[in-house]
């Protein structure tokens, strides 16, 4: 139930790029970050529901990072493999049609495109607080 859901949701995105589309911060090198997404849940008071498409050239890859404290994620592969690295969890290789989540407090220390020479995309859905508009913060170093 819960991936068909999140299929709905990841077409639904993808259908209204255009509509709602725009750069966000968070990015590294080779990696593009767009809101394709942003709504209030009607049913949950205060939370919002937000994708985030990410975009990774050959090679590409974001800076370290967390989340809000509010935020639980769910990220799905749509095209080629990422490599992703949650807290002190073992770097894994996710391909097309795979996904995994992301708990409020978690560290995102690698996130990567596995392939130097093709491309990668990956939706990432947050349920968070409506008040929080930031959705990446750089890990502190």
């Amino acid at each position: 139930m819960i991936k068909s859901l999140a299929c709905v949701f990841a077409l639904t995105a993808l259908l209204s790029i255009s509509a709602f589309a725009h750069d966000t911060p968070g990015g590294g090198e080779g990696a593009k970050v767009t809101l394709v997404y942003d709504r209030e849940l009607p049913n949950v008071p205060g939370k919002s529901m937000r994708g985030v498409l990410v975009e990774y050239a050959p090679g590409g890859f974001s800076d370290g990072h967390t989340h809000p404290a509010s935020a639980f994620i769910y990220a799905t592969v749509l095209e080629g493999a990422i490599r992703s690295q949650v807290n002190d969890g073992p770097a894994t290789v996710y391909k097309a049609g795979e996904s995994f989540s992301e708990f409020p407090g978690d560290r995102h220390g690698v996130s990567e495109n596995a392939s130097k020479t093709h491309p990668a995309k990956l939706l990432a859905v947050f349920v968070v607080d409506t008040a929080q508009q930031e959705l990446t913060f750089p890990l502190k170093k």
